[in-house]
């Protein structure tokens, strides 16, 4: 199995990646429908989007806080 010191290696560039992707995909999105949205509908879409990427982060962070197999603390 993986060890914990791994898993917060590969997590953080893993939760680097996906704040890029999330990020470049939101502003795809706004840029092709802005006007659609109107005046109510962007800052809703924005709040929204601020924190749709939560669920996905807090994965990747519980799945690096594991502890080891070997670790009698936990």
């Amino acid at each position: 199995r993986m060890r914990q010191r791994t898993r917060k290696l590969i997590g953080t560039f893993l939760l680097l990646g996906w704040v890029i992707f999330y990020a470049l995909v939101v502003m795809a999105i706004m840029h092709n429908a802005v006007r659609r949205f109107g005046p109510i509908g962007e800052p809703v879409f924005y709040a929204l989007a601020g924190v749709a990427w939560i669920p996905v982060a807090m994965l990747v962070i519980w799945w690096m806080a594991r502890p080891d197999p070997d670790d009698e603390t936990a």
